[in-house]
């Protein structure tokens, strides 16, 4: 079967994205890439695993696949499947697929959410073999050496059904993500808004009032990302109480009492 060829536009980041990094992730993932070792991503929402994966793609100058997963993701979808169209069948790659044959990064975001038939279909790819079976062509795909998985979870919504198992986590080299130092977080929000650093420091100080609420009426606190679309609706003019009512204590949470108490302390700093 013809491989199919990836389009630079679709897949290659062709600019620097922005990235602060935190420790020594982006060593560890390059020596992983080098060994052909996969890498498990765990941190909680919005703390910059995604920007990390893009900025990792354009550090190594490799395409970048990326797949949300939810519940009704199946390994077909992954995969590949048998296709009808024009009155003919043929066999259409899935992501998963695509990334093996162009050696790209394949990055599966929220591992967990996808039905667990689909990480039985990595396994093979995670470990020494480095192969994707395609049981419905009869073909094996050996995965070359520019090829990388990638996987990701956030640890605070594991539960029985929703956690990785240990047959799978043992094939990762695994690299945890926080929320960053104030001082970072603040230089971060700054940046990708162009809010004044002052403001920032206050939104960062407010995100960590609604983390210590974690558990005690809230299921996440204000993640990194809710700060950066704070600030921005502030530079464009949106007042800051109002901005961080609608940007970030409504996306947290729908309990009315959650939203007073959240809103009183954005109000109590701006």
């Amino acid at each position: 079967m013809k491989a199919h060829a990836l389009k630079p536009e679709e897949y290659f980041i062709t600019e620097e994205p922005y990235y602060e990094p935190q420790g020594n992730e982006i060593a560890v993932f390059e020596a992983a890439f080098r060994n052909g070792l996969p890498c498990l991503l765990k941190g909680p929402t919005g703390c910059g695993k995604t920007r990390f994966m893009e900025h990792m793609a354009w550090r190594l100058g490799r395409p970048l696949i990326t797949v949300s997963c939810h519940d009704d993701l199946t390994a077909s979808d992954l995969v590949g499947r048998f296709l009808v169209t024009g009155g003919e069948t043929r066999w259409v790659d899935g992501p998963l697929a695509r990334a093996v044959r162009s050696g790209a990064i394949c990055y599966l975001d929220e591992i967990v959410e996808a039905r667990k038939d689909t990480t039985v279909v990595i396994h093979p790819l995670a470990d020494d073999r480095r192969v994707l079976p395609m049981e419905k062509l009869g073909e094996i795909l050996q995965a070359p050496p520019e090829f990388c998985l990638a996987i990701s979870y956030n640890p605070g919504y594991q539960s029985v059904l929703k956690d990785l198992k240990q047959s799978t986590r043992q094939r990762f080299v695994a690299l945890a993500f926080d929320y960053p130092a104030p001082e970072l977080e603040a230089r971060i929000v700054a940046t990708e808004s162009g809010v004044d650093a002052d403001t920032a420091a206050q939104l960062v100080r407010f995100a960590q009032m609604t983390r210590n609420l974690k558990g005690s009426g809230l299921d996440e606190g204000a993640s990194t990302r809710l700060l950066v679309h704070a600030a921005k609706l502030m530079v464009s003019g949106v007042e800051p109480v109002i901005a961080c009512r609608n940007a970030i204590a409504q996306a947290l949470t729908d309990d009315p009492e959650m939203l007073v108490a959240v809103n009183e302390l954005s109000a109590s700093l701006f």
